[in-house]
């Protein structure tokens, strides 16, 4: 992979983590009326993908209502190895310039 994609996919993962977490405290926050808040009706359009791609990985005995606690978990994981590889290719590319 580029650089560039790497840089693209790690920005898309920032991007769903933080939607997940504005959404976490706005589930807290606006309590009942959530689903008549616009901004946390923003939030659940960004991360339905997320929660539809987590719901596909996980083995059929997770139940729907435990897919929430384990789509963070992936989003932060493979930010994690994203970064890892970004980091890798960074310093790959410094030792070729020297």
């Amino acid at each position: 992979m580029t650089f560039t994609l790497v840089t693209i996919l790690k920005a898309l993962l920032e991007i769903a983590g933080l939607s997940l977490l504005g959404q976490g405290i706005l589930y807290v926050f606006a309590g009942a009326g959530r689903d008549r808040n616009f901004v946390y009706l923003m939030f659940r359009t960004v991360t339905r993908p997320v929660f539809l791609v987590t719901r596909f990985l996980t083995p059929r005995f997770v139940l729907d209502r435990h897919v929430w606690l384990l789509t963070p978990l992936l989003v932060f994981g493979a930010w994690m190895i994203v970064t890892w590889i970004k980091i890798g290719m960074a310093l790959e590319a410094a030792r070729a310039l020297q």
